[in-house]
């Protein structure tokens, strides 16, 4: 399960470079990507996790695996359930 995880992530990581490198008027919207990556998540059996939007300077648990709103927010991967009153994108 642990290779799986890390291989979703891995997989991902070319996603927040290709979004920086669009010119302002083509980078996707925070949601957007988030879905997108949720998504891909899903995809490779995981079930249990969240992605949350912060601004880039924010410090917070999570693997960082995407950027947007012009690279001023990054979304973070967090393994297993979310607490309650978090929104979990496992039920997206």
């Amino acid at each position: 399960m642990r290779h799986l995880i890390a291989a979703a992530v891995l997989t991902l990581v070319a996603a927040p470079a290709w979004s920086q490198a669009q010119s302002p008027s083509q980078a996707r919207s925070c949601d957007e990507l988030k879905e997108e990556i949720g998504q891909k998540i899903r995809s490779n059996g995981v079930v249990a996790f969240t992605l949350t939007v912060v601004d880039k300077d924010a410090q917070d648990d999570g693997k960082v695996v995407g950027t947007c709103g012009g690279a001023t927010k990054k979304i973070l991967y967090k393994r297993g359930a979310a607490p309650s009153g978090v929104e979990s994108a496992a039920g997206n």
